[in-house]
């Protein structure tokens, strides 16, 4: 193009020209094309791609909005604003993997400064659990350690040792560093944190407890726990603390309570207060007590050991040692049952003073298993009994206690093993003391107690050595008597009348109620007779302060009594006493007879003390009446 001269392919050619062609072409290609669908699919793609833009804008713009607030935090309030970070201070805790409980553990400390500034006046602070000791005076509690590091310069590094007994009942134990530091031309003192976490694998004391995994509602359980020392250094200053579930009663009456030191007991619970506690050595403490609940039924004792921090404290402060103890209750082992006279088993027993007492222990083996050398001891208690009258066809009275007593020897061998299922009775009698006897003695009762033991055998986690228990309580009734003494020498209100009695005539006579009573109160006394009917009321009696009153319709006498105190016409003391007068016209038929004057003589009452209903009956009052002074009983016969 740029050349001076043109080429020859360059230069100016002749025009020619073009002739007119006409291509020929079909007419069939050319049709009508159908219409596309109304739906227009380019455009809802470009409006789609459009909303994820716009979300994808929106998510850049809350990111840089985001990313602006936190760097302008970090460089005026955070830890970008400080010349020195905590994020740059490493504060390093190494130890074994287990540490010991009550042994001295030592730890690896390191510190390391990476900031570009340095650390002025930095203290290292440690805190460690509850119950940390001093090794060099394991009475003093550590708490914390406070080290002074100095100054720590931009890349330096500070380590060293820590030591500590640790103390607990096993587990994780978490340990804290903290690192205290001031920065050039700032009073403000900065904080770095670190954590430690290790294993304990034992505690300085175990916690063993010894006692029957089952028993029996309302029987004694005992229970011997014990402190022993894993530690190689005293464990100072060791409480035990007991818990006690429901329907337990710590200590026993009548039962060896507890043994040194003596407890201080709460509601729920007991605390015994062991001191200090020796490497291997050991303390124990027994108490007993008794578990009342329904059969079936689980309880648990839990006991706990562990120091305090000062010998005010009347808790634990540090646990080191905790043992659960779960007891079951279940139905006795050997069924006991009393019968008094014959009585059902259970049934309440009044009987009278003097009389003879027969007593029936029926017994039966409950369990699924053989009960071996089984022994069933009664034992009275209350008013006293003469060992003399007790007779047992099976048993032995060891007079030394005052027991009644069987076992394999007296049974002929029954009782070396009981087989499941098996029942039977022993028994034993005696008498009661005389109501002289008893005379002075208020409410006299009696109550019998059976216990029996025996073991089983071939059962793992269950006591081999049994108990059972029954009672029965023997009420004494009162020795109530009533006497009708008919009079006429002695007759208070004055006699008229012939003596011996004559017929169709009338001959006056008193007669007179005496009543004594022993040892209970006698509530709701009564007395009735009835006249005969030739027997006239003659409408007076004695003393007006009694109540007494005649029905003429029925012919009957009543004296309401009400209480009578007991002590009454004892020793001294006046009889209770009523007098009233009749009149007693005989018939021809009745000559050469005694005829009643009174007739169908009964008291009737409640003894206050055992409840039981008293009825007495007394004889018929008859013109033979005899103890009246200056009287025969040649003159008691009805002459004509």
């Amino acid at each position: 193009m740029y050349s001076r001269v043109l080429s020859e392919k360059l230069k100016e050619k002749p025009r020619r020209q073009m002739d007119e062609i006409r291509p020929i072409v079909g007419e069939e290609w050319h049709h009508e094309e159908q219409e596309l669908a109304s739906t227009i699919v380019a455009p809802r793609t470009l409006k789609f791609a459009r909303r994820v833009l716009w979300w994808v804008l929106g998510a850049a713009a809350l990111f840089f909005v985001a990313a602006m607030l936190f760097f302008a935090y970090y460089f005026t309030l955070g830890g970008g604003s400080s010349p020195a970070s905590a994020a740059n201070i490493g504060i390093d805790l190494s130890g074994p993997p287990q540490i010991t409980g009550g042994e001295p553990t030592q730890l690896q400390v390191v510190v390391t400064n990476r900031n570009q500034v340095p650390l002025q006046l930095a203290e290292l602070v440690i805190s460690y659990p509850s119950g940390t000791r001093s090794p060099a005076d394991l009475s003093t509690e550590l708490s914390s350690q406070r080290i002074s590091l100095g100054t720590i310069e931009p890349g330096g590094r500070r380590q060293g040792t820590v030591s500590a007994v640790f103390a607990g009942v096993g587990g994780e134990i978490d340990i804290t560093a903290d690192l205290e530091y001031r920065l050039a031309g700032s009073s403000a003192i900065f904080v770095a944190t670190s954590n430690y976490q290790t294993m304990l694998s034992s505690s300085p004391i175990t916690l063993s407890v010894q006692g029957n995994s089952e028993t029996i509602s309302g029987q004694p359980v005992e229970f011997i726990v014990t402190v022993a020392s894993n530690a190689n250094a005293p464990v100072k200053d060791v409480l035990l603390d007991a818990s006690f579930p429901f329907g337990f009663k710590f200590a026993a009456p009548g039962v060896n309570q507890y043994v040194d030191p003596r407890p201080t007991v709460r509601a729920g619970g007991a605390l015994w207060e062991l001191g200090d506690v020796s490497p291997g050595q050991k303390r124990e403490v027994t108490f007993r007590g008794t578990l009342v609940g329904d059969s079936g039924d689980e309880r648990v004792f839990r006991f706990s050991a562990g120091t305090r921090k000062n010998s005010e404290d009347k808790a634990i402060t540090t646990l080191l040692a905790e043992n659960p103890f779960g007891m079951r209750i279940s139905g006795a082992f050997l069924g006991l049952g009393i019968s008094i006279n014959r009585a059902p088993v259970g049934a309440s027993a009044v009987v009278a003073p003097g009389a003879l007492v027969n007593v029936a222990v029926n017994w039966q083996n409950n369990l699924s298993t053989a009960i071996t050398d089984t022994v069933i001891v009664a034992r009275l208690t209350g008013i006293t009994i003469d060992g003399a009258t007790f007779v047992s066809p099976d048993g032995f009275y060891r007079s030394s206690d005052g027991v009644v007593l069987w076992d394999k020897t007296t049974t002929r061998g029954l009782f070396s093993s009981l087989p499941a299922g098996a029942r039977g009775s022993v028994s034993f009698a005696f008498q009661m003391p005389s109501s002289d006897t008893l005379k002075s003695v208020r409410n006299p009762t009696l109550t019998m107690t059976v216990n029996a033991a025996g073991k089983r055998v071939s059962e793992e986690g269950v006591p081999e050595n049994l108990q059972a228990t029954a009672s029965q309580k023997i009420a004494i009734a009162s020795d109530l008597k009533i006497t009708a003494q008919g009079l006429y020498y002695a007759n208070p209100f004055g006699s008229k009348g012939p003596i011996p009695p004559k017929a169709d005539t009338e001959t006056t006579y008193a007669i007179v109620f005496t009543v004594t009573n022993t040892t209970n109160r006698i509530e709701g006394a009564k007395l009735k007779a009835t006249l005969p009917p030739y027997v006239r009321w003659v409408g007076i009696y004695s003393p007006a302060s009694e109540s007494l009153s005649f029905n003429p319709n029925a012919s009957t006498v009543t004296w309401d009594i009400g209480t009578i105190e007991p002590g009454v016409g004892m020793d001294g003391k006046e009889p209770r006493q009523a007098a009233i007068a009749i009149g007693l016209t005989p018939s021809t038929s009745q000559i050469g007879q005694d005829p009643p004057l009174l007739q169908n003589i009964s008291f009737s009452g409640v003894d206050s003390s055992t409840g039981a209903e008293i009825s007495r009956a007394v004889q018929n009052v008859t013109t033979n009446i005899t103890g009246d002074p200056g009287f025969s009983s040649a003159n008691s016969a009805v002459v004509r």
